[in-house]
């Protein structure tokens, strides 16, 4: 950037700080763009990000939120331009932005979704830690179906576990204790994330109240005895693809329970159950 640009955006940001200084907030988010616009030109990366991060967290603390979700749209595109790859620093700096964002603003799922896309590299469905930060916030905020739907991907399944739990408990059936935690390892399994299935299965009998004073396996639930052999039995045929598991499913499923009950019975159950879809 020549001196005289340079001269013009430190004019600009002279005129930003007083335009917030007299809450003339429209007016400041204006400025930022343009500046914006100047320093994507030069490609100056650095002062781009630390300007609209700060402008961002200006605008969401005094209540802008369409504005400073739009500061923070911009952050996300300047980050993938910039190539810098996820990392836990922008993590937080990107969840701590979230935080301010009120639900109401339809410009926040364009926000998440430029997230995700901007963490996507050998996890096609994004950085597992960015997820998982998404879902505490989330789950914080009791919007627990989003929570749980971004805790699928976080590679932690102890916290999954208690999100499902507390779905299960204040908008389940007493009915569906066994079904909310089939159809989670079931999603997971999908994911061909064996060691999450697991933790997901042990938390959620180890922490539910209709479950944790039971000294299983086996169960009472004969889901969760499905649940324990099924992932016992994937241990022993890690070598083989999931899909040929999957095509035997309906097998395991009636060899498992029909002892118990009438397995038909139950994949009623699971498919008219008023679980909601997390995925």
């Amino acid at each position: 950037m020549d001196a005289r640009a340079e001269r013009g955006v430190f004019r600009v940001l002279d005129k930003l700080d007083i335009s917030i200084k007299e809450c003339r907030y429209y007016e400041a988010h204006q400025m930022y763009r343009s500046i914006y616009y100047r320093y994507l030109t030069k490609k100056k990366y650095g002062d781009l990000l630390d300007l609209l991060f700060r402008g961002a967290t200006i605008l969401l603390e005094h209540n802008e939120h369409g504005s400073g979700i739009d500061l923070a749209i911009l952050l996300i595109d300047v980050l993938a331009k910039s190539e810098i790859k996820p990392n836990e620093e922008w993590i937080d700096k990107i969840i701590t932005l979230f935080k301010s964002m009120h639900s109401s603003v339809p410009e926040r799922e364009i926000f998440i979704t430029n997230v995700v896309n901007w963490s996507m590299d050998e996890n096609m469905k994004g950085h597992p830690l960015l997820h998982k930060k998404f879902g505490e916030v989330f789950w914080e905020k009791k919007e627990l179906v989003l929570a749980l739907k971004h805790g699928l991907h976080s590679n932690d399944g102890v916290t999954y576990a208690k999100m499902l739990i507390d779905l299960q408990t204040t908008r389940g059936r007493k009915s569906e204790v066994d079904l909310f935690i089939t159809q989670a390892v079931l999603r997971i399994l999908g994911l061909r994330n064996k060691q999450m299935a697991n933790e997901v299965l042990n938390e959620y009998a180890r922490s539910h109240p209709m479950i944790l004073n039971e000294k299983g396996p086996p169960y009472s639930y004969p889901l969760l005895n499905f649940l324990w052999i099924l992932l016992k039995a994937i241990e022993k045929i890690k070598k083989r693809k999931y899909r040929i598991l999957k095509s035997k499913l309906d097998c395991i499923l009636n060899s498992i329970i029909s002892v118990e009950g009438n397995s038909e019975i139950i994949r009623e159950k699971i498919q008219n159950s008023n679980i909601p879809e997390l995925d």
